[in-house]
């Protein structure tokens, strides 16, 4: 074989320096670990100031039938459709069971079983996903600590886990300073941060990604949904457009572009995108929460469950038909998971505020220990105004104050992190309105209806403390409002009129 490496000087073309290095190919690894240290030693010497170390991570040795393997297995990876993940899945196994002491095969097996939970790309119930996917990541560290790959994977399994935030950056960051190109890991921390409520930290790591690799489906689908919560559609629609010519049809642009509708308050419109989307990927969590969450906005209850919305959708559906025993079930049920918000608004909506509050005291020391787990994502601090709204209920003055106090904190935090969106001002709204402060409540509506705010049922309905609203004549215009919206967008869906 004949290896060709230049290095050039972008602004002029000039050619710094050039070597070609001609090599039998008998191992593969040996000539890697050989020329990749010739050229760290060219690029020294020619570079000025550049702090590089004395010499690469030697490459780690297997066959090439287990590296072809590994590295199919990676392609179909990033693809980030269920059938290629579930056929890396298999390449893997095939990789594994041929040299069982290669530790990348096992972090990207790991990595695989993670992406096909019934949460990201697949139907493996999660809990299933998280203890299969652990243990091939936990052997990958085993067989080689300084694993950038299995680094990553242990924070993508700390990522899926609600209240494991530190975790996941401990573990992305570690895979970073290991591979600071590796494109996973920078994704999935990126997501961290955004749960987190760091949306600008967020937002910088996308972009340096879609810098990077215009085409890598996470990256531009995220780095647009970011753009969203900003109110910056317009580059939304920008990345869309330089996107769309290279996947024509593809189920990930069409799920980026919906996301763009349904943050312009337009659920038509993204529905029929998502329809389409969830034909070719019926699995994809994002698609089915998306196209969810438009039904919720076009109350489509009985679609929701008979469809297979998500699990959180579901819940408020059953809660909007009636049947708040089923409710109550999956509610728990994913709070067992993780997911507690669900169920701490299952409990507020239901006016079971005593057993919100023991459910709180039972499970965190205090409400610091609560943050921590559970901080506030950004978008309003929806699951602490439930919780203050409780303890107003119960009559526990000292909690709610200091329930109240950090919404305040986080919400004061989000407006300087990004632009208000319609979830932090219809927080704000109901954080006043628990104040008792109803023309500033109103006020924060008014602005939500402005921004193309859409709603799946009148506001006191679903969050009760917006009760103190009704008959207020500027609460009862906008509900007017939303309702006109709903009506407008269930015509275009070709649905009846519903009453509200």
């Amino acid at each position: 074989v004949r290896i060709t490496a230049q290095l050039v000087q972008v602004d002029d073309g000039f050619h710094l320096w050039s070597e070609t290095y001609d090599r039998e190919l008998t191992d593969v690894f040996a000539i890697q670990d050989e020329i990749a240290n010739a050229i760290l030693e060219q690029l020294k010497a020619h570079l000025v100031g550049l702090e590089l170390e004395p010499a690469v991570a030697a490459a780690r040795k297997t066959d090439t039938e287990v590296y072809d393997l590994y590295l199919l297995a990676r392609q179909r990876i990033y693809e980030r459709k269920a059938p290629s993940i579930q056929a890396a899945a298999n390449l893997l196994d095939r990789a594994i069971a041929r040299d069982p002491q290669y530790a990348p095969a096992y972090a990207q097996r790991g990595i695989a079983a993670l992406l096909l939970s019934d949460g990201n790309y697949g139907t493996t119930p999660r809990t299933e996903s998280w203890a299969q996917g652990k243990l091939y990541v936990d052997k990958a560290l085993q067989l080689d600590p300084q694993l950038a790959e299995a680094w990553a994977g242990l924070g993508l399994y700390h990522n899926n886990r609600p209240a494991e935030h530190r975790e996941a950056i401990e573990a992305l960051e570690k895979a970073l300073a290991i591979n600071p190109s590796l494109i996973d890991a920078s994704n999935w921390l990126q997501i961290v941060y955004s749960e987190m409520g760091e949306r600008r930290r967020a937002l910088e790591i996308l972009e340096q990604m879609v810098d990077r690799d215009p085409l890598y489906p996470p990256g531009f689908s995220n780095l647009i949904n970011v753009y969203n919560s900003f109110d910056k559609q317009d580059k939304s629609w920008a990345l869309l457009e330089r996107t769309r010519p290279f996947l024509p049809g593809d189920p990930q642009l069409q799920q980026a572009e919906a996301g763009i509708w349904l943050s312009l308050g337009r659920p038509a419109n993204a529905l029929a995108l998502l329809d389409s989307a969830r034909e070719a990927q019926p699995s994809d969590y994002v698609i089915r929460a998306l196209r969810s969450w438009g039904q919720m906005q076009t109350r489509q209850w009985e679609r929701i469950l008979a469809d297979g919305g998500t699990r959180g959708a579901q819940v408020i559906a059953m809660l909007q038909l009636g049947r708040a025993e089923e409710a109550g079930i999956l509610a728990s049920q994913l709070a067992s998971e993780g997911n507690i918000g669900i169920l701490v608004h299952y409990l507020y909506r239901t006016g079971q505020y005593q057993e919100l509050a023991e459910y709180i005291a039972s499970g965190w020391a205090d409400l610091a220990e609560l943050e921590s787990a559970y901080p506030s994502g950004g978008d309003g601090y929806g699951l602490m105004v439930d919780i203050a709204g409780a303890y107003a209920r119960v009559g526990d003055e000292e909690r709610f104050q200091e329930a109240m106090h950090r919404i305040r904190a986080a919400h004061d935090a989000a407006a300087l992190e990004y632009a208000l969106d319609t979830s932090l001002l219809r927080n704000e709204a109901r954080y006043h309105a628990l104040l008792g402060d109803t023309e500033r409540a109103i006020a924060f509506l008014e602005q939500a209806v402005e921004q193309n705010a859409m709603t799946s049922a009148p506001l006191h309905q679903i969050w009760p403390d917006l009760e103190v609203l009704r008959g207020e004549p500027r609460y009862e215009a906008i509900l007017a409002r939303l309702n006109e919206r709903v009506e407008s967008e269930r015509a275009e869906l070709g649905l009846d009129s519903v009453s509200t």
